[in-house]
């Protein structure tokens, strides 16, 4: 959620960094609304003062002065004065949380304006691969080794579904395990939270009640309140410490986390999205931070870094970019992408995103420190991808088979898949 002081203080940086995403809300009318429910809850404010200076007068009086009665009846077109404008006030302060909650991140200054077109590589690390000739797509070759059944996913959950199965299934888990040992070797704590989140946590991470529809709903009869699967353990590490005071001497907190996560993707599916490269369920490690506003920005580097060093090591040809403002996720300040190649599509892929929320979701959690003997301050949030699967397993299929259709096993994770080539059962 974006400070309302920030709205009212900085009217022109809103609306241009707003406009930078390609979004024009009406600040004019918010500002009015807030004016008027400031004015409102003052003199709400003014009258109980009143009424309690009434009270007293009234109790101070005999049972038989003349003066209660009129003192009275005074309390009492106070009452209803307050009652009405405490009326007024609850829906002016309903409007004022509605526009907020609709209201995405602020982009950094620098982060540049419009949408996916505007996106820019910062740099791109080694070249794309030679390939054999007659190379294979990642569907095929997945199919072809036994890797991934996709018939049988449908079968089971419908579209947008797949099963690993034998080595593929290895692999998978090599990979995450791959990812855990070196979070942990940098100072991570391992988190392992639910898989289900209620309608305060989705809200505080961003996701609700905007992007509701991304969500899937765990409803039934006898529950107290609506849950949602788990879209990113993101949702689950933004939620940590929600409603407390940090130290700050205890900052940053470094957590890294594995789930499954859920996502209806509502707007469907590409034709270039086939096998795992897009689903409803993928497996992720992720990577969370609360800091202090002045280390916010070496966080962030520091995510960066850390999730980048995974694809390196893993051999694949990668890029990292910069994510324009219309291209980063609504409860974000800034975003840098890591990507890589796939040969068969002719275009990168991303495979971790590090964003900066910056105070926007520890306003809505309330997550704050406090320095000494200071007042509480928000902390800055920020999160990594580290990384996810499902397009990891396509780029090392497509850039490293060999001819006849084998696909060598990087190295860094042979000790958990048992052999150094996948191979045609």
């Amino acid at each position: 959620m974006l400070d309302p002081a920030l709205i009212r203080t900085q009217t022109p940086y809103v609306r241009e960094r707003m406009a930078a995403r390609g979004i024009h809300p009406d600040l004019d009318a918010y500002l009015a609304d807030d004016a008027a429910l400031r004015e409102v809850s003052a003199e709400a404010e003014r009258l109980r003062g009143e009424r309690k200076a009434i009270a007293r007068a009234v109790a101070a009086l005999g049972p038989d002065d003349p003066d209660a009665g009129k003192l009275r009846a005074d309390g009492t077109a106070a009452a209803e004065r307050l009652a009405a404008l405490t009326a007024h006030q609850s829906r002016l302060e309903r409007s004022r949380r509605e526009f907020l909650d609709a209201l995405p991140n602020l982009p950094d200054p620098d982060v540049p304006a419009g949408g996916k077109e505007a996106n820019r590589a910062l740099r791109t690390l080694g070249h794309p691969p030679v390939l054999p000739e007659g190379a294979l797509d990642h569907v095929t070759l997945a199919g072809r080794l036994g890797l991934v059944d996709y018939e049988r996913g449908v079968r089971i959950a419908g579209s947008g579904f797949w099963v690993y199965r034998g080595v593929g299934a290895r692999l998978e888990w090599a990979l995450l395990n791959y990812f855990l040992d070196a979070h942990l070797a940098a100072g991570y704590e391992f988190v392992l939270p639910p898989h289900l989140a209620t309608v305060e946590s989705v809200y505080t991470a961003g996701q609700y009640p905007k992007f509701a529809e991304d969500l899937y709903p765990v409803g039934g009869d006898g529950r107290e309140q609506e849950l949602f699967l788990l879209p990113t353990a993101e949702t689950a590490l933004a939620n940590l410490h929600r409603g407390e005071i940090l130290a700050a001497e205890d900052l940053p907190l470094k957590y890294v986390a594995y789930t499954p996560c859920y996502r209806q993707e509502a707007g469907g599916y590409r034709t270039a999205d086939r096998g795992t490269l897009r689903g409803h369920q993928f497996n992720k490690v992720e990577l969370f931070c609360y800091t202090t506003p002045e280390d916010s920005d070496a966080r962030h580097e520091a995510l960066i870094a850390q999730a980048e060093a995974l694809v390196a090591r893993l051999g694949l040809h990668y890029r990292v970019t910069q994510l324009a403002a219309g291209d980063t996720s609504a409860a974000m300040a800034r975003t840098v992408d890591i990507e890589v190649y796939l040969p068969s599509l002719e275009k990168y892929v991303e495979v971790s995103s590090v964003s900066n929320a910056r105070d926007y979701q520890a306003r809505r959690g309330q997550v704050r420190y406090r320095a000494g003997h200071g007042k509480p301050r928000l902390v800055h949030t920020l999160n990594g991808s580290g990384l996810a699967t499902s397009r990891l397993l396509p780029a090392i299929l497509e850039q490293f088979q060999q001819i006849g259709g084998a696909v060598a096993v990087p190295e860094v994770l042979r000790r958990w898949t048992g052999t150094d080539t996948l191979r045609v059962p």
